[in-house]
């Protein structure tokens, strides 16, 4: 197949002329994600400067910087293009742009520095099909395909390249696309589907069944996607503490401001009298696990307020990260605590059933609602969740303020929400099991529906957790 790809430079590339004969290409750091990649090019002859510099402008297919180099410095130079060409594409600093009618139809850029690149053979009768990872979406003014299988995105620049990819959900090979889309050529076609297939977004129609025989068969879309753009490695976006909204957004302060004037005073309990008189870590350690049955006297008011009191309230605040933070009983990531906590009550001793926040500043619950129609519809999404043992007494709702820790990280934000449930919920499961009461943690919840029962924007807060407590039975 004919290697008419245009190469050139990813624009975030510096090259630098350190003197006459030395030039040293670099791959910038992204914060808090891969290091700077930099290649040093010394001695570096006239014709392979040459090759550099269109490189960085609009780029050249490999055969005309080829003949730049033999033109320039003879045919003995050509093996140091040929190293210096792979080292740079190897390191993720080269696009390849395949043209139609000599406009672009599609770029892959890479994303992060992977294994050696080589463009793969494609027949122009085997049937080829979209990897079920691969997906498009807008990011600016342009139409990108990307996968977490894959150290590179595709910028579909023109509708013909969307075209292709929307016939790919189901096999097909070169041939029969190109009768289909008018104004495209079958080599241009087999030259996009060779950067796909080299770039991990499609498969050999023959091999799509591969996937059920490795690890990939337990991965759904969502997870790898998740899994692959909330870690390091597999991208190039910035990833932790960057602070990108500062000065654009303002700040999320650090507890939510009340929701009701129906103010409930929780109980405290006497926490140094706890430390003497409390089981120890082990036997609580040794003894959690999950109830779902419960004693016929309900829980007490008393035994939330020192539930709460116990793993929920503010301990201390402190200043950091451009505001405020605070102390909890829970770890949390940054101490930039972005859960709120609502207790749906069904049946408690002293309080009266329906839907309330906690205030871990004040140590308080604020009505929100009585009973209705949307706390039945908690209360019973939450008693099938658990395998219907027992309608639940209360049902706790983790709800996260998504801009509070969004504020502060990139990348990772959504992954240390859920991480931060994972610590209430463990958290509460001590305290539970140190107060023999009896707990459960939920597998899933209805963030929609609790949306509508408390109020919130969907987008700005909205359910992540959900947690079961009562009164343990005797057997």
């Amino acid at each position: 197949m004919p290697n008419s790809l245009v190469l050139s430079f990813n624009k975030n590339i510096a090259v630098v002329e350190e003197s006459s004969d030395r030039v040293a290409v670099q791959l910038p750091r992204v914060a808090g994600n891969l290091p700077q990649y930099t290649l040093n090019i010394e001695p570096i002859s006239p014709g392979l400067l040459a090759a550099i510099k269109i490189l960085e402008t609009d780029g050249a297919t490999e055969e005309y910087l080829s003949d730049i180099v033999l033109q320039t410095d003879g045919f003995s130079e050509l093996p140091k293009f040929d190293y210096y060409l792979q080292q740079l594409i190897d390191m993720g600093t080269i696009c390849h742009t395949v043209c139609d009618q000599e406009l672009p139809l599609a770029t892959r850029i890479p994303t992060y520095p992977s294994k050696p690149f080589q463009l793969a053979d494609v027949a122009i009768d085997q049937s080829y099909v979209l990897s079920r990872f691969a997906y498009s979406h807008k990011d600016k003014d342009q139409l990108v395909l990307e996968s977490p299988l894959s150290p590179a995105k595709v910028i579909l620049a023109d509708w013909k390249a969307a075209a292709i990819i929307a016939e790919l959900a189901k096999p097909q090979t070169v041939r029969e696309i190109s009768t289909k889309i008018p104004g495209i050529s079958e080599e241009t076609i087999q030259q996009f589907f060779s950067l796909l297939l080299s770039t991990e977004m499609l498969k050999e129609d023959s091999k799509i069944q591969d996937e059920e025989k490795d690890a990939l068969v337990s991965w759904e879309f969502h997870d790898l996607l998740f899994h692959a753009r909330s870690r390091k490695g597999r991208q190039r976006n910035p990833v932790g503490k960057t602070f990108r909204f500062l000065d654009k957004v303002e700040q999320p302060p650090m507890v939510k401001s009340k929701m009701s004037d129906d103010i409930i005073e929780l109980y405290k309990p006497d926490i140094e009298k706890l430390k003497e008189e409390d089981y120890s870590f082990t036997q609580v350690l040794e003894n959690r696990q999950s109830i779902r049955t419960y004693n016929d006297q309900p829980i007490t008011d008393k035994h939330l307020g020192e539930f709460l009191y116990r793993s929920a309230r503010n301990k201390r605040f402190v200043s950091k990260d451009y505001g405020e933070c605070t102390h909890r009983p829970y770890a949390n990531g940054g101490g930039r605590y972005e859960l709120e906590i609502y207790l749906v009550v069904n049946t408690c001793e002293n309080l009266a059933s329906g839907i309330y926040h906690y205030c871990p500043e004040n140590h308080q619950l604020g009505k929100i609602s009585g009973r209705n129609s949307k706390v039945e519809a908690l209360l019973e999404d939450a008693y099938f969740a658990t395998d219907k043992f027992s309608m639940p007494q209360v049902l706790f709702i983790f709800a996260a303020r998504f801009q509070r820790i969004a504020w502060v990280y990139q990348s990772i934000a959504y992954s240390l929400i859920l991480k931060d449930v994972g610590c209430l919920q463990q958290t509460m499961y001590l305290v539970a099991t140190a107060m023999n009461l009896a707990p459960c943690a939920v597998g899933v919840g209805n963030s929609d529906l609790f949306t509508a029962a408390v109020g919130t924007n969907y987008y700005a807060e909205t359910s992540v957790g959900e947690f079961i407590l009562g009164s343990k039975p005797t057997a």
